[in-house]
């Protein structure tokens, strides 16, 4: 019986090896860990506001990335509700992305960005041959710089849910917003 063992024994353990050493050669990565691009619309953007925003991100290595952001006003700000919510009618933002934690671009990060935006603020103007001022609706185009926090979702698939909020701050003119805000709520693909 001892000398059946040790055979049994060997033809086990090699047939073990065999096995473990195959299931790593088939699995493959999830597309999430190691894709580098991810294109995204602002979903809440779009629906509440009827704001077309959207964002190419490129991964630089699992902590960080870059992304370009497009925003543009669709609606009538005269006939729709939404004048108080975006000033600017157009907007082009650049980000930089630090990701917190192990996992490959994802989880909880901070961002800083800069904002180029135009639109129309109503601003007060003064009159000094009356002594009133009022307030007038004038065109801006200005620069802000800002920062942000937020959290990115991704499935195994590369389907995400990016959540994230930023301020910051209008830099030239006295013509526009002083204050800017972003609030998003992207849904995107990883590939």
């Amino acid at each position: 019986m001892k000398n059946l063992f040790l055979p049994l024994f060997l033809f086990i353990s090699t047939l073990t090896f065999a096995q473990d050493s195959i299931a790593e050669q088939n699995q493959t990565p999830d597309k999430r860990d190691i894709t580098q691009n991810e294109l995204s619309i602002g979903a809440l953007n779009l629906v509440a506001f009827g704001a077309l925003d959207l964002t190419y991100e490129r991964i630089i290595d699992k902590n960080s990335s870059w992304a370009i952001e497009a925003f543009i006003q669709a609606l009538n700000k005269d006939r729709e509700a939404v004048d108080d919510a975006f000033y600017k009618d157009f907007s082009l933002t650049g980000k930089y992305k630090y990701f917190f934690g192990d996992r490959y671009a994802r989880g909880f990060y901070v961002h800083g960005f800069g904002m180029l935006s135009s639109g129309e603020y109503d601003s007060y103007v003064y009159d000094s041959t009356s002594g009133y001022g009022s307030y007038e609706d004038q065109d801006y185009t200005d620069f802000a710089l800002g920062f942000g926090v937020g959290g990115k979702f991704v499935s195994t698939g590369g389907f995400f849910l990016d959540l994230g909020a930023g301020i910051g701050r209008n830099l030239f003119t006295e013509k526009s917003p002083t204050i800017v805000g972003q609030f998003n709520v992207n849904l995107g693909f990883r590939f």
